[in-house]
């Protein structure tokens, strides 16, 4: 932070503001006017909640109709996620570099092939078309207010409201489509040995359904987002700069050592995170003795992540983001234990410390984030505010992380010998189970923390230093 020091002693680090206008700006930006109403956080946690019900659902329900519904083969599987995660990665930057060029305004024997192929096509748009609404909803943080500490309780609602909407999503959808995995369907027809089992034709109908429901939260969410919460005013909006190219501005958010630290650490963390979801449910059906138990078992993790998250929020404050991150690791001896031991008690003390750790692994990203930022605009005193770069960008390698380690670990199935809509699978693939719900996220979530630990923490910028930062955004906003 010796670039900050040395800001508030050059004068040309200082924006230059009208006579007529300094007695208005800096009222703005004190603590009162910095703060922002409760009303205004709960309608942006809302905004969230739409990427995360479509989420959820696929999260732990996708590679389930995929395998035993569609009975699409693990390899074409496997392509169906990685496509599909890569192709929601590459949207980001699209996505950033239009948000940033816009202006702102105040408002037989290739059948099972073919069937893959129709899969990821229409995967891949969905990564993509949901990718456009979440990268402008996650960097409007940065513009709601230039309080570190407002921007914080900002993103615990919003944490806490797509945490609801993860909820909601696994809740209403596992319920819809629980009768297309009834366990009863391979006893009825006695088939104990492995082979595949004939789907009801009710099974698509009901996942069908079930994704009309995910699709009507989109429209109603983003008109509580639009209704009642409002980007900062520009009271100098006349004194507008021309700023630097979008790839410019992307090589010089790559090459920051704090948020290059923090995206490193996270691909790691992000990545376990997900293929701990994707195969809890393969492992409860496939593993072990808990299909019954499934859906007690994902609300479970989803409620305790619910009501950890203003818990998390508290420890947060107090005791300072690095310590929080020790959080993330309490599920890592119980992830363990379960592929250890798969019992009913054992996995739902495993899916409540899950859901502690969840919670924290996806507020704290989004909460040091807005500090890089900040520690990068001070390091950079005549670049523009490139929120949208940094925040597309995150997402960008957090996606592709998570389709790397989807795409590998299901792929590895197909090598373990899975095979699609079969009652019972083989040894090779409890094994591969256990060791993809156990041993890999360990490691991953290990190896993140390491490099989040050993990497500078950006400090909360001073009052003084959030209003300079603040008025140089304001000033210096838009992107060529």
């Amino acid at each position: 932070m010796a670039a900050s020091a040395g800001a508030t002693q050059t004068p040309a680090d200082e924006v230059p503001v009208p006579q007529g206008e300094a007695h208005t700006l800096e009222p703005s930006l004190d603590s009162r006017a910095g703060r922002l109403s409760f009303c205004t956080k709960v309608c942006y946690g809302i905004g969230g909640v739409p990427n995360q019900v479509a989420s959820s659902a696929t999260a732990f329900y996708l590679q389930l109709f995929l395998l035993d519904v569609a009975q699409i083969p693990a390899a074409q599987v496997s392509l169906v996620l990685f496509g599909g995660k890569v192709s929601g990665a590459a949207a980001d930057p699209v996505a950033g570099f239009l948000i940033n060029r816009s202006r702102r305004t105040g408002s037989g024997r290739l059948m099972p092939c073919l069937r893959g192929l129709w899969y990821m096509t229409f995967y891949c748009l969905f990564q993509a078309l949901a990718t456009f609404s979440q990268v402008p909803y996650t960097a409007l943080t940065m513009l709601l207010t230039p309080s570190p500490r407002e921007r914080d309780s900002a993103t615990a609602y919003r944490i806490t409201m797509e945490m609801a909407g993860t909820l909601m999503g696994a809740a209403v959808h596992g319920l819809i489509v629980s009768g297309a995995h009834s366990p009863h369907r391979c006893k009825d027809a006695d088939l104990e040995l492995p082979g595949p089992v004939t789907v009801s034709p009710g099974a698509a109908c009901l996942y069908s359904v079930a994704a009309a429901a995910v699709a009507v939260t989109y429209p109603v969410c983003i008109g509580f987002l639009y209704l009642g919460v409002k980007e900062r005013p520009d009271p100098s909006a006349a004194a507008s700069s021309q700023g630097m190219s979008f790839l410019a501005g992307l090589g010089l958010t790559v090459r920051h050592p704090p948020y290059l630290k923090l995206v490193i650490s996270f691909l790691f963390i992000s990545a376990a995170i997900q293929v701990e979801q994707s195969y809890l449910v393969l492992f409860c059906t496939h593993a072990s003795r808990l299909h019954d138990h499934i859906q007690s078992l994902v609300l479970t993790i989803l409620v305790s992540a619910v009501l950890s998250t203003p818990l998390w929020e508290w420890v947060l404050q107090r005791f300072g983001k690095r310590m929080s991150a020790f959080g993330i690791c309490v599920m890592v001896p119980f992830a363990i234990l379960l592929a250890i031991v798969p019992t009913a008690p054992v996995a739902y003390i495993v899916a409540l410390v899950s859901g502690v750790s969840i919670a924290v692994s996806l507020l704290l990203p989004w909460s040091m984030l807005p500090d890089v930022v900040d520690d990068f605009q001070l390091q950079h005193q005549h670049g523009p505010g490139m929120e949208t770069i940094f925040y597309s960008s995150y997402v960008f390698f957090t996606k592709l992380s998570g389709a790397g380690a989807l795409g590998i670990s299901t792929l590895s199935l197909e090598f373990a010998g899975y095979e699609a809509g079969a009652c019972k699978q083989t040894e090779q693939v409890v094994v591969t189970l256990k060791v993809l719900i156990g041993a890999v996220p360990t490691c991953m979530i290990l190896t993140g923390l390491c490099i989040l630990m050993v990497s500078p923490t950006p400090k909360v910028p001073r009052q003084d230093t959030s209003r300079r930062l603040s008025l140089r955004r304001r000033t210096s906003y838009s992107l060529a």
